[in-house]
C-alpha cells in the first residue's frame, strides 16, 4: 500500500526536477542546436557561407553523435561530467549530457527546415546587397519559424524521454520516481502516476507548440 504522506512531497519534487531538466536542456540545446543547424545549412554547397571542408567536418561530427543511444551516451560521457561538475549523479549533472544529445538532434531539425526555404528568396536578398548575417537573422530564421516551433515541440517530447532515462541513471525527476518508488517496490500505482504526469506535460507542450506554430505561420 502506498504511503502517500511520504510519496506526495517526493512526487512534487520529481515533477520540479523533470521540468528543470527539460527546460534547461531545451533552452541550451535549442540555442546550440540552432547555431549548429544554421552552420550546417549555410556552409553546404551553394550556401551563404559555402565551405565544403568545414561542412564535411560538421556533418561527420553530427552523424557520429546522433545515433548513439542516450543511455549509452550518458554513461560514456560520465568521466567528463564528473570532471566538470564533480559528480555524474543528480539533476544538474544529468543536464550536461542531455544538452549535448539535444544539440545534435536539434541541429538536423533546423537544417531540414531551412532547406525548405525557396532559394529564390535568398538570392533576391543577396541581389539587394544583404549580407549573410542579415539574411540569416532577418530572412532564414523568420521564414522557417513556424516549422521550427513544431520541430522544437517534437524535441521537447524527446527531451522528456531523455529525462526519464537520466532519472533511471541517478538523474532524479519522474524517471527516478517511477523506478525507485514504483518499479522496484512493485507499486504500479506510483508507476502509472508518473506515466500519466508525463502524458499531461507532453500534451500541454504539444498544444502550446501547435498554437505558437499557427500564430507564426499566419503572421
Amino acid at each position: 500500500m502506498s504511503d502517500w504522506s511520504t510519496l506526495w512531497p517526493v512526487y512534487l519534487e520529481s515533477i520540479g526536477q523533470t521540468l528543470w531538466m527539460v527546460t534547461e536542456t531545451l533552452v541550451l540545446g535549442g540555442i546550440f542546436g540552432l547555431a549548429l543547424g544554421v552552420l550546417l545549412y549555410t556552409t553546404r554547397r551553394g550556401g551563404l557561407l559555402e565551405n565544403r571542408w568545414f561542412s564535411g567536418i560538421l556533418n561527420v561530427v553530427v552523424n557520429f553523435f546522433r545515433p548513439i543511444p542516450f543511455i549509452i551516451f550518458m554513461t560514456a560521457v560520465a568521466p567528463l561530467t564528473l570532471a566538470l561538475f564533480g559528480t555524474f549523479i543528480g539533476t544538474s549533472a544529468a543536464i550536461f549530457p542531455m544538452t549535448i544529445a539535444a544539440t545534435f538532434g536539434i541541429s538536423r531539425i533546423v537544417e531540414q527546415n531551412l532547406v525548405t526555404i525557396d532559394p529564390g528568396v535568398i538570392e533576391a536578398a543577396r541581389a539587394m546587397g544583404a549580407g549573410p548575417l542579415r539574411i540569416i537573422f532577418t530572412l532564414l530564421i523568420p521564414e522557417a519559424l513556424g516549422p521550427l516551433i513544431l520541430g522544437y515541440t517534437f524535441v521537447f517530447v524527446a527531451i522528456v524521454d531523455l529525462s526519464a532515462i537520466a532519472g533511471g541513471l541517478g538523474g532524479g525527476g519522474l524517471g527516478n520516481f517511477s523506478i525507485a518508488y514504483g518499479y522496484q517496490r512493485y507499486d504500479w500505482a506510483v508507476t502509472w502516476l508518473a506515466v500519466i504526469t508525463i502524458i499531461v506535460l507532453v500534451q500541454a507542450a504539444q498544444f502550446l507548440g501547435s498554437w505558437l506554430a499557427r500564430k507564426a505561420l499566419r503572421r
